[in-house]
């Protein structure tokens, strides 16, 4: 074989394959060679938060545009999330009399994030807050609780609002409703294989139609190719044990997860092979207001951080408060995994008077945790000390002091900012559930420009033709993410990847 013949043979022949200017293994198959089953000018894989919001944004720019989603049902991570939305300005806020502003929103995020966080991300995030949530209202019609404003772990002061329904399916419906009626085809059981990378960019994707999950390589095998560009909105990989064991090998089989089953690392690792810069892919978020008596997300979070991490207290079964219940959510989970290591159990305990804005934000929600034994109800907190393994003694002298600490409006211990409207934890009856840490959000991912183009893992350079949103992409939350703060997230920058990719 000549020189010439050597040199054609490795740039069409290895594994299919082409390599770009940079050396970069590019792309599966030759583009050359590459024939094509249908052609669209978007192809946006993952129909959770991100995705769909990418879909619109696309089609209302004029685009042919299809989303992609290998699980039987639409919505993902998405459809089951809390539906809690951060809403810095909203009439909630103005309505509870809550001081805030976009700056505090900031700082509470690159804080919580270690500082590990891209500012000029954050940045972007949090200037378009308010418009956020205006597109959902306005646009979209999604209805949130009119009265409640909630605060997560990690946020200087309440800012949350929650969806009518109670979860992220209050988004997520009103968006699959927006494709309807822009004509966007949601494709379910379509499995992404390959993203065709050339020397030219992102071309396209290989899919399996008809995919069973989890049977890898069922269904028939087509190829779609996208005239401007692939956006990727696949999410994380909290439910793919092996994957998250190999970036942080603590979390393991022994813990649950919050994610639907198919929350899953293959385009992680699709990614990677075909030159995607990642980053952080180690820092992976547990959500520390799990109940251990039920699987999966369940609902049993909702009493342990609603109620009684921001109306009432988390305590140990010796009694004794062991963290700021509104820290952010590493300290939280890291502070149970230290107890449970001591051989002590964690609980989120509330009265009556904590229970109240729970109700009002999950409406017929509390009965339903006393139904399923998510929590308890007991008369006196010795009734609920001797039931739950708590000591009582201890467990009466830190409900003094924390009571203390809510009429002074300060804790000068723990430092847990006391909401204006909470009241002292002594109103029979008492409510208690039990924590466990759940592994819930990928922090790290790929990381994008400020169009949301991937870069590429040589050059540092954009990838052409290939978008990123969501949890899929890094640097936006850095070591934590603070709740509420994700569909912020999705929703910006999947708006933002879609209309770049459209006028590409």
């Amino acid at each position: 074989m000549n020189t010439s013949s050597r040199r054609l043979f490795l740039k069409t022949s290895v594994a299919g394959a082409v390599f770009s200017s940079s050396g970069i293994l590019a792309a599966t198959v030759s583009a050359q060679t590459k024939k094509w089953d249908e052609t669209f000018d978007v192809i946006v894989v993952g129909s959770g938060f991100a995705g769909l919001a990418a879909a619109i944004e696309a089609k209302k720019a004029g685009a042919n545009v299809i989303v992609l989603e290998k699980m039987p049902t639409a919505g993902g991570n998405s459809i089951i999330n809390g539906g809690i939305l951060t809403a810095t300005g909203c009439p909630q806020q103005k309505k509870h009399n809550i001081e805030d502003s976009k700056e505090l929103l900031e700082k509470d995020i690159l804080v919580a994030g270690n500082y590990m966080n891209d500012v000029k991300k954050v940045h972007q995030m949090v200037d378009r807050v308010l418009s956020t949530y205006e597109w959902t209202v306005n646009e979209l019609g999604v209805e949130y609780l009119p009265d409640a404003i909630g605060q997560e772990g990690g946020h200087s002061v309440p800012r949350y609002v929650t969806t009518k329904i109670g979860s992220g399916a209050g988004i997520v419906n009103k968006q699959l409703d927006k494709c309807l009626e822009l004509g966007i085809p949601i494709r379910l059981r379509t499995y992404v294989d390959k993203i065709i990378r050339t020397a030219n960019g992102v071309e396209g994707v290989e899919v399996f139609e008809g995919y069973r999950f989890p049977k890898a390589g069922s269904g028939r095998h087509k190829s779609l190719k996208a005239n401007k560009g692939v956006i990727l909105c696949y999410g994380g990989f909290s439910a793919d044990v092996p994957y998250r064991t190999i970036q942080d090998p603590k979390l393991n089989a022994t813990l649950d997860t919050t994610n639907q089953p198919g929350a899953t690392s293959e385009l992680w690792r699709e990614t990677s092979s075909i030159g995607c810069l990642q980053a952080q892919n180690d820092w992976i978020q547990c959500g520390p207001w799990g109940n251990p008596h039920e699987k999966g997300m369940g609902i049993g979070w909702q009493f342990n951080q609603t109620a009684a991490a921001e109306y009432g207290l988390w305590t140990n079964s010796a009694g004794k408060r062991f963290v700021n219940e509104l820290a952010n959510r590493k300290v939280r989970a890291d502070a149970i995994m230290v107890e449970q290591a001591n051989g002590r159990k964690c609980f989120a305990i509330a009265d009556a008077n904590g229970v109240k804005p729970f109700e009002t934000q999950r409406p017929g929600m509390l009965n339903k945790h006393l139904e399923r034994n998510l929590i308890f109800k007991y008369d006196t907190l010795d009734e609920l000390a001797k039931a739950q393994g708590i000591d009582a003694e201890q467990l009466k002298q830190t409900v003094e002091e924390f009571n203390g600490y809510v009429k002074n409006k300060k804790d000068p211990v723990l430092g847990r900012y006391i909401n204006n409207e909470q009241l002292p934890v002594e109103t029979a009856p008492f409510y208690v559930g039990e924590l466990q840490p759940k592994v819930h959000h990928t922090m790290g991912g790929l990381i994008t420009d400020d169009k949301c183009m991937v870069l590429d893992v040589k050059t540092d350079k954009p990838i052409k033709g290939l978008y990123a949103a969501g949890e899929a992409t890094g640097h936006v939350h850095g070591a934590v993410r603070l709740g509420s703060v994700a569909i912020l997230d999705c929703l910006v920058f999947g708006r933002m990847a879609g209309e770049n990719c459209a006028k590409s």
